[in-house]
C-alpha cells in the first residue's frame, strides 16, 4: 500500500484548498484586483504547494528510503529519483 493512501483524506482536504485558492486568484484576475492582493493569492498557493509537496516527500522518503527490507542498489536507485525530482521542482 503507497503511504500516500495512509494519508488520503489529509491530502485531499489540502488539493482542495489549493483549488479554492486557484479559483480566488481567477476570480481575482477577472475582477482586475489590485496587483498586491494577486501577488499575495499567487505567495499563499505556493506555499500551499510546497506544504503538499514537502508532506508528500516526507512520507515518501521514509516509506522508500526507510524500508528495512531494500538492497543498497535499490536505495541508491531511489536516492538518485528523489534527487532528480527535487531538482526539477526547486527549478
Amino acid at each position: 500500500m503507497s503511504h500516500t493512501h495512509k494519508g488520503k483524506k489529509q491530502l485531499l482536504t489540502r488539493i482542495r484548498r489549493i483549488k479554492g485558492q486557484a479559483a480566488a486568484l481567477e476570480a481575482a484576475l477577472e475582477q482586475e484586483t489590485e496587483c498586491l492582493a494577486i501577488l499575495q493569492q499567487i505567495a499563499a498557493i505556493r506555499g500551499a504547494v510546497n506544504g503538499l509537496m514537502s508532506e508528500v516527500m516526507e512520507g515518501h522518503i521514509r516509506e522508500h528510503l526507510g524500508a528495512e527490507d531494500m538492497s543498497a542498489e535499490q536505495r541508491a536507485e531511489e536516492v538518485e529519483q528523489i534527487a532528480t525530482l527535487l531538482r526539477s521542482y526547486l527549478k
